[in-house]
């Protein structure tokens, strides 16, 4: 499926430096396809993001577009960080993603946040 104009791939972006080694990163697990490193500015006790080592913007971009292997091997290593982290089993966590200008992603590469440590409260509010 070819990429459309909303999910085009900006490389300057902060994570593709982390990942081409020019910005340093507290790793928690690398693998083929797929980096899980502490957050800098963590919302929570517990604040690791875990990113796919490929050009896709969004978590839609990714699912998507992504190899089987790719896919595969990112919802693994999500998995194995939350076991390295103690969320899972364990008090729980949060995962979340942001996408585009309404999700207020910052980064224009997926990314999925991993936060615990504490109780997160409703995500959303009611009404």
């Amino acid at each position: 499926m070819p990429s459309t104009s909303h999910h085009a791939y900006d490389p300057s972006n902060i994570f593709a430096r982390i990942l081409r080694g020019e910005i340093p990163n507290k790793t928690v697990l690398e693998t083929t396809h797929t980096l899980a490193f502490h957050d800098i500015h963590p919302q929570a006790p517990i604040h690791v993001l875990v990113i796919p080592k490929g050009p896709y913007v969004t978590f839609d971009h990714f699912a998507a577009e992504a190899s089987a292997e790719e896919l595969t091997d990112f919802h693994r290593t999500a998995a194995s960080v939350c076991a390295m982290l103690g969320v899972a089993p364990g008090e729980g966590y949060r995962a979340i993603t942001n996408a585009g200008a309404h999700g207020m992603q910052e980064v224009p590469h997926y990314h999925l946040h991993i936060l615990g440590g504490k109780v997160m409260g409703r995500m959303l509010g009611h009404g």
